[in-house]
């Protein structure tokens, strides 16, 4: 009888029954489900209506019509610009900096790491209203002003990228080693630590991009017109375009993600096969 119960208990450990492997999997399902319809039922429903005219038939006279809008290509170039001058600026400022609290301050990391937790804290309103009554005129008249603005909103998540990429290689031990090579700092930071954080540079550019593409309140109380202002001001004029528009940003945002991340990806597995060579 004991050795009866003991195969019976071996084979319920080997076999477990359809009940416990189906019940996670049932739930996961639920999850993805849910999480999934909250996601794309919106965007359908917003790509329905975009795609229609006003007798609610098919049509993409909304998406042919984008080009010829007053306003919209300085919208789209005043993003764009934005974007790029924030990016540099960000990576310009927070590379060195991580890298030297890293090598020479680590005591300062928590330091660092609440003052860049502070954007987070502090609504943009508020940001954006103190800095439009402290800044200069002249630098009130400048576009950008909202690219300094958007690094300081940023900071969150370049400041965690990149400081997870350092955290995932020994720093010290490798600029030691290029610096007894006879290396200097430049070559050090652009030929062995730039590769190796190749990762964290990646994805906080995805991040900045994508927070500055889709930022709103900062330009429209300091008065510029980039792309989400425009779609904003554009719906009481036409909602069929302003959606499409909308739509449209999002789709492209998406795929400038999807190429950066490629471009990490396929060269990660270069560097594997050059190893496996």
């Amino acid at each position: 009888m004991a050795s009866l119960t003991v195969e019976a208990l071996e084979d319920l450990a080997a076999d477990p029954s359809p009940r416990r492997r189906r019940r996670p999997r049932v739930w996961r399902a639920l999850i993805l489900f849910a999480a999934a319809a909250y996601f794309i039922l919106p965007i359908f429903a917003a790509l329905r209506f975009a795609f229609q005219n006003d007798s609610n038939h098919f049509s993409l006279y909304a998406v042919r019509a984008i080009p010829s809008q007053v306003g919209f290509t300085a919208a789209f170039v005043l993003s764009l610009k934005l974007a790029f001058s924030t990016l540099v600026l960000t990576l310009l400022l927070m590379v060195p900096t991580t890298i030297y609290v890293h090598l020479r301050l680590p005591r300062m990391r928590r330091v660092l790491e609440f003052i860049t937790i502070l954007p987070i804290v502090i609504p943009p309103i508020v940001l954006i209203l103190g800095v439009l009554r402290a800044a200069p005129l002249w630098l009130k008249s400048s576009p950008y002003l909202l690219s300094l603005v958007y690094v300081v909103l940023s900071m969150p998540f370049v400041y965690r990228s990149i400081d997870s990429g350092l955290s995932a290689i020994d720093l010290r031990t490798l600029v030691e080693a290029s610096r007894s090579l006879g290396g200097n700092w430049v070559k050090t930071m652009w030929r062995v630590v730039m590769p190796n954080l190749r990762a964290g540079l990646l994805s906080a550019s995805v991040l900045t991009l994508a927070l500055v593409l889709g930022e709103f309140t900062m330009a429209s109380l300091d008065l510029w017109t980039t792309l989400p202002v425009w779609i904003a001001q554009f719906q009481q004029v036409d909602a069929h375009i302003a959606t499409a528009v909308a739509m449209l940003s999002l789709v492209g945002t998406w795929l400038l993600i999807t190429v950066i991340v490629s471009l990490d990806r396929s060269e990660s597995r270069r560097s594997r096969r050059r190893m496996g060579q």
